[in-house]
């Protein structure tokens, strides 16, 4: 946990820890790099407004890592407005919470993270493909031709249920309930981000995902 005001690292932790969990607090966020490399991380819980590093940019340094590119991301931040957490999306993270916040809800939060992990895990190795595009369930990878192409965890998910159900439309809140797990109420406006950022890492073949106007999306072949 990354947050440059102990009272919140300390609040955190705490539940963090009762609940079971390890978590390694760090209030200054120059230290983050060379600490989440040592220490690993399974999850990141990131403030935004820091002073020196922002969340946003520690966002983007994780994702450019070879080896920590794939670890969840959640903000937990003072940041509450749409764009803001629009921001926070397309920097690269997975969830976002505003403060003043539950510490219930970020806990179930993370384990709905750690869940789906577990679960994806779990399943039959599979490879699904449309078009060019192949995405191999066992070794968490998607290729663009020969290419590899860098995905987070929920756009990999996002993805993967795309392509499974190739041809049908999915609708903003059956994606947010299938891949976040939210409830319809949550802001749909996070599937358009992430729908955004997947068409520009599928580069020429952004077409492949559709905008069916006022129902959500759908993948089909070219």
């Amino acid at each position: 946990m990354v947050d440059d005001e102990p009272d919140v690292t300390e609040l955190v932790s705490y539940r963090l820890r009762r609940e079971g969990y390890e978590v390694e607090v760090i209030n200054d966020p120059l230290q983050i790099m060379g600490k989440a490399r040592e220490f690993n991380p399974d999850l990141f819980v990131l403030d935004i407004m820091m002073p020196e590093l922002d969340g946003l940019k520690i966002c983007r340094m994780i994702r450019a890592d070879n080896k920590l590119r794939t670890v969840p991301i959640i903000f937990l931040t003072a940041r509450g407005e749409v764009e803001d957490r629009i921001k926070g999306l397309e920097s690269g993270a997975d969830d976002y919470i505003a403060k003043p916040f539950d510490a219930k809800e970020l806990v179930l939060r993370i384990g709905l993270i750690f869940r789906r992990m577990t679960n994806d895990s779990r399943e039959p190795t599979r490879r699904l493909q449309v078009a060019d595009v192949l995405l191999d369930e066992e070794m968490h990878t998607v290729t663009l031709g020969e290419q590899p192409v860098e995905l987070t965890a929920t756009e990999f998910k996002l993805l993967k249920l795309l392509m499974e159900r190739k041809g049908r439309v999915q609708s903003r809140e059956n994606l947010l309930v299938n891949v976040w797990n939210y409830d319809t109420d949550t802001e749909t406006r996070t599937i358009d981000t992430h729908i955004r950022r997947l068409r520009e890492k599928l580069a020429h073949r952004a077409s492949l995902i559709e905008t069916v106007r006022g129902v959500g999306y759908r993948i089909n072949e070219a």
